[in-house]
């Protein structure tokens, strides 16, 4: 009889077409049986037929005087029978059964993944000595890879003398299965060394493994060897290629294969389409689709997929619909990997209904199709409907996957629904999600987002492991929630941990930004430089915000110069640094450049730019920029831009037109834009305006000490003292608390803080207060006199100007004169606003000791030398 060729899913067979059908004929429970290729996977065909008694009944009895082992035992595998076959196989004696009997039941054992009987076969093979031949090594090798045993499968491989191309490739393409591409390639070199004849399969497999690689240049090299070997017009082998490159990121080496190959298939086709939408070159994909379409090239079901993909990626809502009616007319709906992808589709290009007419139409639902729809939801920013799936798919019995519930709390994170969100961690409870590392991440970035740093680090302190996105949700998360303070510690713990990375040090940044603590700052920066981060966009733009916000705008521009390509982040960096030390003509300047260079400005890019023209009273600019966002950008005004306007317009002193212009806004005034011009009043000090405005402002946010405070400042400082007294008596009955004003000096890595009124604890308390003695005097000597409404009291005039003494910035800048080396710059930083006096003394002291003072306090930087000040008055 004829020796079979092995049965490969990757070597096309050539079998005789011309066998007859088989046919089952029953008499007295006696089946006559002739196998064909319609009914069985196994061969060789017999040339004979043989009678086989099994019982009617469950097949347990069996005629034992049939010596025909081989022709039952391939009967029993081909009915599926594994039992009995294994029972008649552990009856046999050495030399009673052929190789091809060894084959069948190894195969059986394979399709019912039997790992237990396989084994009995293998230890039989090897009890009885049995020659293991390239058909039967397949059928072993076969065997222990689909029961998911390769390595005693490879055992087997190695243990053959004779291995032909076939068997090479099924291991090869194996261990590419379960990811060891590294293993793949090394037995593809074995083969080359070994001289094995290698086939198109051999090469398609075998760049695939160095796509998943990244290995370019040994991709490359296969590409010579397979050309020189004359595979370079075999389709199968192009195909792959085209893939290769396409990975690769070498869109161009991938189309110039495809131009030169003559005998295209459809798999061609959809490996471009699928590679250019891979690589963002959507339009090119979508470009090779409707050339395809012009040829008249039929699709199939991945043409279709690949080219919604491509649609959602771009948007293209009119050419997703045309292809959702192609599938349909092709009768692709009802398969559900393209009910899953027209859904995405529909989604990501905007249309939430017509993605839920999809799932609403769908048959069968998985969970990716549940997911997609989630997602939707999340992009849209509509987390009660995400909150809404979530219950049905309960209700349904569909349990969620970690894509589900990560994509649900991503929209609980971007529409801030922190009662949503934990709803969710509630269902993660219930469902034992909590070991999850993903969840945990996705958890904890959901409650940063919405303000709950408690929520954040009550799941991070219960996580067993961590990961790097842990520990930098934490550090983003406690930068971003104004806990800067909990950020480094939070990064200090890190460092004993784990090895930061470069996001690491974009999260970490800012939380030095806020304290303006600059030695802190510049050892990070240290770190960043040494570890090679700086190349990182996100990194450089937020070292140029730290030194922004740490008063070193020169150093900050020097930085923002070396950004090789700069984004829409950088400019605005920029621009809202230079806006925030008080110079307003190169905020615009940098503005233009910002423009010239193709950058087109967003919403916050206009907000930098007027909060730069309001802190440098340029009232015509601010205006000018106003109408261009407006009518140049078409971007509608939000209350941000309104704001900006209203302080322009109070800051230049036209606190009427400021009025007017809140009374004709499209949109409600918030207490941001009357507080605005609130401190307008106080500079020009309207008190009957300010009462106007003071009533708008308690009504939208009374329980905000910080407006009652400005009110009784401004009577104070008009010596309205019974008004004072009222504003006063209503802080206490509302139990309103006022923030202490206090400021902050970073010495030697040490933050040293000071408190209004409260130096006594000081170690340097009598020689800052005989520091600032000596400074009042001479500045009495020189016709400085202090500015006791400032003082806030009513008191004596004595009293008020021992009360001014007491001003935190006052202290902070006393230390830094007593502590710093000569010249050095005095840095210090306020949470409140600089009282007029303490910015009066900033300017003499400036002047009286040659040292430049830098003064940030919460609304703008002033820098002092020389006796005059950076703001020109403008704060």
């Amino acid at each position: 009889m004829a020796k079979a060729a092995p049965n490969l899913c990757f070597s096309p067979l050539t079998l005789n077409q011309n066998r007859k059908e088989n046919f089952f004929s029953s008499q007295n429970g006696c089946f006559i049986h002739k196998p064909s290729l319609k009914t069985t996977f196994f061969y060789p065909i017999f040339s004979s037929c043989i009678p086989i008694r099994i019982s009617a009944t469950p097949t347990r009895t069996i005629d034992h005087q049939v010596t025909d082992y081989n022709a039952k035992i391939l009967h029993f595998c081909q009915l599926g029978d594994l039992g009995n076959a294994m029972e008649l196989v552990c009856m046999c004696q050495k030399y009673e059964l052929e190789t091809k009997t060894y084959s069948s039941i190894l195969q059986l054992c394979a399709g019912l993944k039997s790992l237990t009987d396989g084994k009995k076969v293998h230890s039989i093979i090897k009890s009885y000595s049995v020659v293991v031949d390239e058909a039967l090594g397949l059928k072993l090798v076969s065997f222990y890879a689909t029961c998911g045993d390769l390595k005693e499968g490879r055992r087997v491989f190695d243990t053959m003398e004779k291995k032909n191309v076939y068997l090479w490739n099924f291991m090869v393409s194996e261990y590419a299965k379960i990811g060891d591409f590294k293993e793949s390639i090394c037995l593809f070199k074995i083969m080359v060394a070994k001289g094995i004849e290698v086939n198109s399969y051999t090469f398609s497999c075998v760049l695939k493994c160095f796509a998943a690689l990244g290995s370019l240049k040994d991709g490359e090299c296969v590409h010579g060897y397979l050309l020189k070997l004359g595979f370079g017009s075999c389709n199968s082998v192009v195909n792959s290629l085209i893939a290769f490159y396409f990975k690769g990121k070498r869109p161009e080496s991938a189309s110039e294969l495809f131009d030169k190959l003559c005998d295209r298939d459809v798999i061609s086709w959809n490996s471009m389409i699928s590679g250019y939408v891979s690589n963002g070159l959507t339009e090119r994909g979508l470009g090779i689709y409707k050339q395809m379409m012009y040829l008249g090239i039929d699709v199939d079901l991945a043409t279709i997929i690949s080219v919604l993909v491509g649609c959602a990626n771009s948007g293209t809502l009119s050419l997703g619909k045309a292809v959702h009616s192609l599938a349909i007319k092709s009768s692709f709906e009802r398969r559900i990997n393209f009910s899953n992808t027209l859904l995405d589709m529909y989604s990501k290009c905007g249309d939430l209904d017509g993605a839920l007419r999809v799932f609403e139409k769908m048959g069968e639902r998985n969970v990716v199709s549940w997911t997609s729809m989630i997602a939707g939801y999340t992009r849209d920013g509509r987390s009660n409907g995400a909150i809404k799936l979530l219950q049905q798919m309960e209700k349904e019995g569909v349990k969620l996957d970690v894509v589900a519930i990560t994509s649900i709390l991503h929209a609980c994170a971007r529409s801030g629904s922190l009662d949503n969100g934990k709803d969710v961690h509630d269902y993660i409870k219930a469902n034992n999600m909590e070991s999850n590392l993903f969840v945990c991440n996705a958890l904890m970035d959901m409650y940063a987002k919405c303000g709950s740093m408690e929520g954040a680090n009550s799941v991070f302190s219960t996580m067993v492991v961590k990961d790097i996105i842990s520990w930098n949700t934490m550090i983003g998360g406690y930068s971003k929630n104004c806990l800067p303070n909990e950020a480094l510690k939070t990064f200090a713990a890190m460092l004993k941990e784990m090895k930061p990375d470069s996001r690491t040090m974009a999260c970490i940044l800012p939380a030095c930004a806020s304290l303006s603590a600059l030695e802190r700052g510049k050892e990070i920066h240290g770190y960043i430089l040494r570890n090679g981060y700086s190349s990182d966009r996100h990194v450089a733009n937020a070292l140029v915000d730290l030194y922004v916000k740490c008063g070193v705008l020169g150093l900050a521009r020097l930085l923002f110069d070396m950004i090789p390509s700069k984004d829409l982040v950088s400019w605005t960096v920029m621009i809202a640094g230079y806006g925030m030390h008080g110079y307003g003509n190169e905020a615009i300047a940098t503005f233009n450049e910002m423009r010239d260079a193709g950058i087109e400005p967003d919403e916050v890019s206009f907000i930098s730019i007027l909060y730069a023209c309001s802190h440098s009273g340029l009232l015509e600019q601010g205006w000018r920029f106003f109408y261009i966002m407006k009518n140049d950008f078409n971007i509608e005004p939000k209350l941000e831009h309104y704001a900006c306007m209203v302080d322009l317009l109070s800051r230049t002193g036209n606190l009427s037109k400021a009025y007017e212009f809140i009374e004709t806004l499209p949109i409600a005034p918030d207490a941001t834009i009357w507080g605005a011009l609130l401190c307008g009043c106080r500079i020009y000090h309207d008190i009957e305006l300010a009462e106007k405005v003071a009533e708008r402002v308690f009504e939208l946010e009374p329980e905000n000490t910080g407006y009652y405070v400005l009110l009784a400042n401004i009577y104070a400082e008009a010596e309205k003292w019974e008004e004072v007294k009222r504003m006063r008596e209503k802080i206490g009955k509302k139990s309103l608390r006022k923030n202490p004003g206090c400021s902050w000096i970073e010495i030697k890595g040490k933050v040293n803080l000071f408190v209004s009124g409260n130096n006594s604890s000081h170690p340097h308390s009598k020689n800052i207060e005989s520091l600032l003695k000596k400074m009042r005097r001479k500045m009495k000597e020189e016709g400085y006199f202090p500015k006791t409404k400032y003082a806030l009291i009513n008191a004596d005039e004595m009293q008020k100007e021992m009360a001014l003494c007491g001003h935190s910035e006052k202290l902070a800048m006393a230390f830094g004169l007593l502590t710093l080396p000569p010249r050095k710059t005095i840095r210090v930083t306020k949470n409140l606003r600089v009282c007029g006096d303490c910015h009066e003394m900033a300017k003499f002291m400036s002047k009286e000791t040659r040292r430049e003072i830098v003064l940030r306090d919460s609304n703008r930087f002033h820098h002092f030398k020389d006796g005059y000040c950076s703001c020109r008055g403008f704060w």
